[in-house]
């Protein structure tokens, strides 16, 4: 297996020859850097007019490694030769460095070069690069890639810091200036030889020169300090991976390269794999390039329907210095604006939202004293209903957020769910499976009014900011886009109220319903048939509490109670299913079986009220209705999903139903979701389903 690790270009504001003769300081042995035991010079030589200098060294290194892992390999120490080659002329210092110890089973080669800043005469750079190749090492060649990479990672943080402390003893020692090589100055070369070799005698005090400081261009962005400033806190391994995407980057795209902001959040979505993140860009670009994405900023035009009535806009920043942008999702009406601009221009919507905000962390970044590469999400869940699970909407929202997620990784710093309902859990179980587990991570869920106490919002958002639909003093006046100022921080708010959209603004053909159910695979649902009186019932044994339980299902046919039951004793999967089979309990797709008339808590003989609770009142549920609810299970015990056929007769074909389930561990949610517990079930005819004689396509 073969390695390559990059550094950033370290910049030490020095000249030159000062560096030189700080850097000479390390040897032989350092005690900054205690894994180099002693390096011993083997051949040094200078030219004959005190130019060029090659010195050779061999370095002793304690094995950073287990105990056990040196008695097997039957070594304390290894031996590296480092080769040096001083360019006084040229002012550049070319390092080298291979092993000795092993090299037919690993081969490492570190590569280190000394230069002037191509900006700053007054400057030196530093960079560093290093290739291992783990041939064969008795087996242990993960454990020895992983030591290695340790290692190569403490010197590359070590490094600028050596360089300051050995400045010290240089200027302690009175040298406060060195001139550069110069031909035809015998006495001046000789003495700048003397102190880059360490000589014993120091040349006399001169005045400390104020280096030259020249303003940094911005397309130089492999120094180090630049990295801090504007991409945050990155370790020498993340760093390595930046450089070396760059780098396959600038030489598959033949011209622009991406912005270092851009590859970073590539890398952190793929957890710094940098051939999955190069994987993943170049699908990007393309797509970028297919779609014109570059050019929305420019030339998208809002349609009038979405400045009217999408509930979305961008309002000024949260405490992190992120940039805040407000959707009240429980004000959309999402057919109304699907039926007014279609699925792609809701998706051309979403993009140029997306594209303000990539423009938006970057007046961030300008604006404040770090890197600012993510925005902050605050949505409203206030009015959310049924209405919103119209499943063409949510197919809708699906494709949008499988865009987003593959084109704009890593640009969510966090999402601040308020006032989520009841039906909440039911949308969040269909959408959170197409969100990015890192995404989701970055989720905080408010369900009732404590969004405003201790722990909610208040940490997040400044008072100040907190909107006023939300309790806050900020107004979230509705202007007019144009009065967004992309170059100022601290921007208007724009946020629409919403609303319905008027059938009138609908537009012929732009939406189209599919036939069929989007949301999911056909192994998802279930089917099931009922006569009269039979009932089919589903365990959940809960051990987790203040986990959600969600269910969906569609009433096909006939009418269907519906119940929600909860025991304290653990019911038993295997006998309860041998139960089942024996009353001849509907268990199968498409309700070849017979379905048993008894509950399974009845035939255990068991009181409701002593043995048993109902924890969700009966709900009648006619044909053609399409159901979604949850409970939140505040305690641990089996919870029994029932329904039960309300046919009158036996002479009606079987009722029938499709359903889906679902357990959301409490740790999903973090914050309250105290308002999900409520007393009545929620429904809505929206399936509007006919009556059919087999299950449709799941």
């Amino acid at each position: 297996m073969v390695q390559d690790y990059v550094s950033p270009v370290r910049v030490h504001k020095y000249p030159f020859e000062m560096v030189m003769a700080a850097y000479e300081r390390r040897f032989p042995s350092c005690p900054q850097i205690p894994v180099v035991i002693e390096c011993a010079i083997t051949d040094d030589s200078w030219s004959s007019d005190d130019s060029q200098r090659h010195t050779t060294r061999r370095c002793q290194l304690n094995v950073e490694a287990p105990y056990l892992l040196k008695k097997m390999i039957g070594v304390d120490y290894i031996y590296f030769i480092q080769k040096n080659h001083l360019d006084l002329k040229n002012r550049v210092l070319e390092i080298e460095a291979t092993n000795e110890t092993f090299s037919t089973r690993v081969g490492v080669v570190e590569k280190c070069r000394y230069y002037v800043h191509p900006e700053n005469s007054e400057w030196t750079c530093f960079e560093q690069s290093a290739t291992l190749d783990v041939k064969n090492f008795f087996g242990l060649e993960n454990t020895v890639e992983k030591i290695a990479m340790k290692q190569y990672a403490a010197n590359i943080a070590k490094g600028k810091e050596l360089i300051e402390s050995f400045m010290l003893e240089v200027h302690a020692d009175g040298i406060k200036e060195l001139k550069p090589w110069k031909v035809d100055t015998p006495g001046h070369n000789a003495e700048l030889r003397r102190i880059v070799s360490r000589g014993a005698e120091p040349m006399s005090p001169t005045a400390v020169t104020e280096p030259k400081r020249h303003s940094q261009p911005d397309q130089y962005t492999l120094d180090s300090d630049y990295i801090k400033r504007y991409l945050g806190e990155l370790t020498p391994m993340q760093e390595s991976r930046l450089l070396q995407l760059r780098k396959l980057i600038a030489d598959l795209q033949k011209g622009k390269v991406p912005s270092d902001t851009t590859l970073l959040r590539f890398l952190r979505a793929r957890d710094f794999n940098v051939e999955k993140a190069r994987e993943m860009l170049s699908q990007s670009l393309l797509w970028r390039k297919k779609h014109q994405v570059d050019r929305i900023l420019s030339e998208y035009e809002t349609p009038d329907v979405v400045k009217q009535y999408f509930p979305g806009g961008w309002h000024h920043h949260d405490k992190d210095g992120r940039p805040l942008y407000i959707l009240r999702l429980g004000q959309m009406d999402v057919k109304g604006l699907l039926k007014s601009v279609g699925e792609d221009g809701l998706l051309k919507l979403t993009l140029h939202v997306c594209e303000e905000g990539l423009k938006l962390l970057e007046e961030a970044t300008r604006s404040s004293e770090h890197a600012v590469h993510s925005w902050c999400l605050l949505v409203d869940l206030d009015g959310l209903n049924m209405r919103h699970l119209w499943r063409p909407g949510v197919r809708a929202l699906l494709r949008i957020i499988q865009i987003v997620e593959a084109n704009y990784p890593e640009t969510m710093g966090r999402v601040l769910i308020v006032r989520a309902p009841r039906v909440f859990p039911i949308l969040w179980t269909i959408v959170s499976t197409f969100i990015d587990e890192n995404t989701r991570s970055k989720f905080l869920f408010y369900g009732g009014k404590d969004y405003l106490q201790p722990g909610g919002l208040l940490d997040y958002i400044p008072k100040d900011l907190i909107p006023d639909f939300l309790g806050g003093p900020c107004k979230t006046d509705i202007v007019d886009a144009s009065l967004f100022v992309p170059q100022q921080y601290y921007y208007y708010s724009f946020v629409h109220e919403g609303g319905l959209v008027p059938k009138n603004l609908y537009v012929a053909g732009v939406f189209t319903e599919r036939d069929g159910d989007p949301l999911s695979e056909d192994s998802v649902y279930r089917c099931v048939s009922l006569g009269k009186g039979q009932l089919h019932e589903v365990i959940v044994v809960n051990r987790d509490p203040q986990s959600v339980l969600t269910w969906d299902f569609d009433v096909l046919r006939h009418d269907i109670a519906f119940t929600v039951y909860r025991s304290d004793h653990e019911l038993d999967h295997q006998r309860d299913d041998d139960d089942n089979s024996a009353a001849g309990l509907c268990v199968g797709v498409g309700g070849g079986e017979e379905a048993a008339a008894r509950s399974l808590l009845e035939r255990r003989g068991w009181r409701e009220g002593h043995h048993y609770h109902r924890v969700e009142p009966t709900l009648v549920c006619h044909d053609g209705e399409s159901i979604q609810g949850s409970h939140v299970m505040m305690e641990s015990g089996s919870y029994v999903l029932q329904w039960r056929c309300e046919l009158l007769d036996t002479t009606h074909r079987a009722a029938q139903l499709v359903y889906f389930h679902e357990t959301l561990a409490s740790h999903h949610y973090k914050g309250s979701m105290s308002s999900l517990q409520s007393g009545t079930s929620g429904f809505s005819c929206l399936s509007g389903k006919s009556a059919a004689s087999s299950c449709p396509s799941r």
